[in-house]
C-alpha cells in the first residue's frame, strides 16, 4: 500500500486534491467533526477539562472556538484529546483499505504529529496567498484569530514544501489540480 500525504497551508485546497486522486481519503478535519457530534467520551473529557465553556453534547464548534482563543495553551490540550481518537479512526481506516493500492492521508498536521511515516509519498499543495484569503473569507465560520493559532502549531509552509516529493500549484481549477494528480499518479506507479 502506498500512502500518499497531503500537505500545504490551511485553505490551499488539500481536501479537494486528496479527492481528485480517486483513491480511499482519510480527512482528518471530517472525523474531528464527527467526533464533536457522536463521541460522548470526547465531550465528557472536554467539558472536564473545560466546565464553563463546554457544556452541550453534540459539541457546539463554537464553543470549542471560544475555548481555543481564551488561552494559547488550551488549543494543545485539545489536540491531545483529539488526536488520540483521530489516530485510532486513522488506524481503523488502514485497515479497513489495506488491499488497496494507495490510500490519500488528508491531516493537517501529519508531520507535527509524527503520523507521516518515512516511506510515505509527500504531495504539497501550493495557492496563491490571495486566492487561499479569498476562498477562507468565503467561509461562513471563518474567524482570522482562529486561523493563526493554528498557523502558530504548524511546522513553516517552506519546510512543508521543502521535504515533499511533489508539488501542486492548486489554481482553483478542476483542470489544472486533476491534471497534476494524474502526472504524479503517473510517477507512482510505474
Amino acid at each position: 500500500m502506498i500512502r500518499i500525504g497531503i500537505l500545504g497551508d490551511i485553505g490551499s485546497g488539500k481536501s479537494y486534491i486528496a479527492k481528485s486522486f480517486g483513491y480511499p481519503v482519510f480527512n482528518a478535519d471530517l472525523e474531528v467533526s464527527k467526533l464533536y457530534k457522536k463521541n460522548k467520551k470526547i465531550f465528557i473529557k472536554l467539558n472536564r477539562l473545560f466546565p464553563h465553556n463546554i457544556h452541550s453534547f453534540p459539541i457546539n464548534k463554537t464553543e470549542i472556538t471560544k475555548v481555543i482563543l481564551k488561552n494559547k495553551s488550551n488549543l494543545n490540550k485539545i489536540i491531545k484529546i483529539v488526536h488520540v481518537e483521530i489516530r485510532k479512526k486513522m488506524n481503523i481506516f488502514l485497515k479497513k483499505n489495506k488491499n488497496k493500492k494507495i490510500v490519500i492521508l488528508d491531516i493537517p498536521l501529519l508531520l507535527e504529529n509524527k503520523i507521516n511515516k518515512k516511506e510515505d509519498v509527500l504531495v504539497f499543495v501550493e495557492s496563491k496567498k490571495k486566492d487561499i484569503l479569498k476562498k477562507l473569507n468565503k467561509r461562513n465560520n471563518f474567524n482570522k484569530k482562529l486561523y493563526r493559532k493554528f498557523k502558530k502549531i504548524q511546522l513553516p509552509i517552506s519546510y512543508k514544501k521543502k521535504i515533499s516529493s511533489f508539488i501542486i500549484k492548486n489554481d482553483f481549477t478542476n483542470t489544472s489540480s486533476r491534471n497534476a494528480v494524474n502526472i504524479i499518479l503517473n510517477q507512482i506507479l510505474r
